[in-house]
């Protein structure tokens, strides 16, 4: 749970550079040093900082697990669902289509704090590598990333853009 989040929306010509890159170092170097760098800058509407809260959302919003293809469509695409841009073990970069995008817009507009509640409380409690930080402290950490990201999906959808989420690891 150590690694920060972040969610980016990305038009068809960032994303088609994006996926240009023949190496994961270049695809890697490219969304540091030209996409978070500009769009921290200078969109900051069309970015959407998760913090740590990722790994627990997307537990919660699937089966309590912390894996690729787990849980249903489209909730499950919210953080690890999606294209793998990024195959090597200390970055995650996953993308969303516009489509998908705007599904994910949808499902999640009127997912309500004890929606989200009932969803964590279904974690595994034996989950051993998260386990350790289930509670109200962990739920009520998750509910405040995950609502604050609600207006950058729905401005994503409305734009019609992709969305790339990103994590060091």
């Amino acid at each position: 749970m150590g690694c920060l989040g972040v969610l980016f929306s990305l038009d068809e010509k960032e994303v088609e550079k994006l996926k240009s890159y023949d190496s994961d170092s270049e695809r890697l170097e490219y969304l540091q040093a030209d996409i978070e760098e500009n769009y921290f800058e200078n969109f900051p509407e069309r970015l959407a900082e998760l913090d740590k809260s990722w790994d627990g959302l997307h537990r919660s919003l699937t089966n309590g697990k912390l894996e690729w293809s787990n849980g249903e469509f489209p909730l499950n695409h919210i953080i690890l669902g999606g294209e793998i841009l990024y195959t090597e073990d200390d970055y995650i970069m996953v993308l969303k289509t516009p489509e998908t995008v705007k599904e994910i817009a949808k499902a999640i507009k009127d997912i309500t704090k004890e929606e989200l509640k009932k969803r964590y409380e279904k974690i595994p409690k034996d989950e051993q590598d998260y386990a350790e930080f289930l509670g109200e402290e962990d739920f009520q950490y998750i509910w405040e990333w995950f609502n604050l990201s609600k207006d950058f999906w729905e401005l994503a959808a409305k734009e019609n853009r992709f969305v790339v989420f990103t994590a060091d690891q």
